[in-house]
């Protein structure tokens, strides 16, 4: 056995072992591996300039616009389709979370839509050939108090009822889970119970757009980067076209997928939506030999900790308590999420900080998105995803494009349309975030 035949060998065991992708996926990077010649495939080509016009144009070239133009041209052969970023392909707040994947929430409507989602992350490595790290670790939220207990309990519950894998523990299941938890008795914080969510996952975020900006482009999806939207171009309540600094873009359809600006390309359009922006920071540490396999986090403490294959920490929490449309970092948050992680992990206490970031989150008042139609014709919303954006992009990928296709919401998109601000059918999912993520 030659050394390159040996190297991919235990490579592919490695990966199985672990399970960290599909057994498809395995052998195609095996069969890749013991090649003997590689022919480069070039994922990702350069747009020529603006066309006149398209049949859908997408603003915001991250996560859930990208993967709207893939199951746009991929199963409902929309091929004429532009998305267009005033920055650079999944620059915004897909490269700015924390790549959680969750389907342990509070409503029936929730619950079953990112489920979904889910399931969809399941497969998407091999539906676009493209190794999204996909990893089901499980997710330990943890209970201080009886009042989170009980709704704890509760959520277990409409989660199986909605058929995703949830259940109650209590505290010597959490010692099994997680043996390296800080769990005393005599604490101002006491660990009571935990929801424990098997599905709970993480994925490589930038390779979740990557994978979808390929696949779309070999469908003849353009993908114009530094170009922004300036002005939306109406025709009485009829979106008509979007104004640009490369020059005006008329469309059919026009999906706005712009995160925490959500509010302001919606006044472009001509009205408001019920949004505020909110920064909100993660960091990572130095890498550690894994000790860490399930994410862990605290509805009390409000913070969440994982560790990454590279074996670094990342740790998040909520969101700022002002509205501010800044990346930056601040010195205080950063000391509150450390303080937190050193309570359930006193071990880490002289561990050094890597890297801190921040992105822009577009929160609602109930903590739901807003999907599908908008006041203005022709003019659809990805809107309103605050902290939970990444999870569902395969999801709102593929049920926005079935808006634009099929000019109809589906019905796993009514919950969360626009209009139930003004009738009162509210989604709350406030308290579904345990730490904002």
């Amino acid at each position: 056995m030659t050394l390159r035949r040996l190297f991919a060998s235990i490579a592919v065991f490695r990966l199985l072992s672990r399970k960290t992708i599909s057994a498809v996926m395995v052998f195609a990077l095996l069969k890749y591996g013991l090649k003997g010649r590689y022919r480069p495939r070039p994922d990702f080509r350069h747009a020529a300039d603006l066309k006149p016009s398209y049949d859908v144009v997408i603003i915001g070239a991250g996560g859930h616009g990208l993967a709207t133009a893939y199951y746009l041209s991929n199963y409902h052969g929309i091929r004429s389709v532009c998305v267009i970023d005033k920055g650079y392909l999944a620059g915004g707040n897909t490269a700015r979370n924390t790549a959680v994947i969750r389907s342990n929430y509070i409503t029936p409507e929730s619950v079953r839509f990112y489920k979904e989602s889910v399931e969809l992350y399941r497969d998407l490595s091999d539906e676009l050939d493209y190794n999204m790290l996909f990893t089901q670790r499980g997710q330990l939220t943890l209970a201080h108090s009886d009042a989170t207990v009980r709704t704890f309990r509760m959520r277990a519950e409409v989660g199986k009822h909605c058929g995703t894998n949830i259940e109650l523990v209590d505290r010597k299941q959490i010692r099994e889970i997680v043996p390296q938890l800080h769990m005393p008795e005599e604490h101002r914080s006491p660990v009571l119970a935990g929801l424990w969510h098997p599905d709970g996952a993480t994925g490589r975020h930038d390779a979740v757009a990557w994978g979808y900006a390929a696949r779309a482009m070999d469908k003849g999806v353009e993908v114009h980067q530094r170009t922004e939207a300036q002005c939306i171009v109406k025709e009485g309540d009829r979106a008509v076209a979007v104004e640009t600094n490369c020059g005006t873009v008329h469309a059919g359809n026009i999906v706005q997928a712009v995160a925490g600006y959500s509010s302001v390309l919606a006044k472009m359009a001509g009205f408001r939506l019920p949004i505020r922006s909110y920064p909100l920071q993660a960091m990572v540490t130095q890498p550690l030999k894994p000790f860490l396999d399930p994410l862990v986090s605290s509805a009390g403490l409000h913070a969440y900790v994982s560790q990454t294959s590279r074996g670094e920490l990342v740790i998040g929490g909520g969101s700022d308590p002002y509205e501010l449309y800044s990346t930056r970092s601040t010195l205080d948050l950063k000391e509150s999420l450390i303080g937190h992680t050193v309570e359930l992990f006193p071990f880490l206490a002289r561990v050094r900080l890597l890297r801190q970031w921040a992105g822009i989150t577009d929160m609602t008042p109930d903590y739901s998105p807003i999907m599908g139609e908008s006041p203005v014709r022709n003019y659809w919303l990805d809107a309103g995803w605050g902290t939970w954006g990444f999870k569902a992009t395969p999801v709102s990928g593929k049920r926005m494009a079935e808006c634009v296709a099929n000019e109809k919401m589906p019905a796993i998109l009514e919950p969360f349309r626009l209009a139930r601000f003004k009738t009162f059918d509210l989604v709350n999912e406030m308290g579904a975030t345990a730490a904002s993520h």
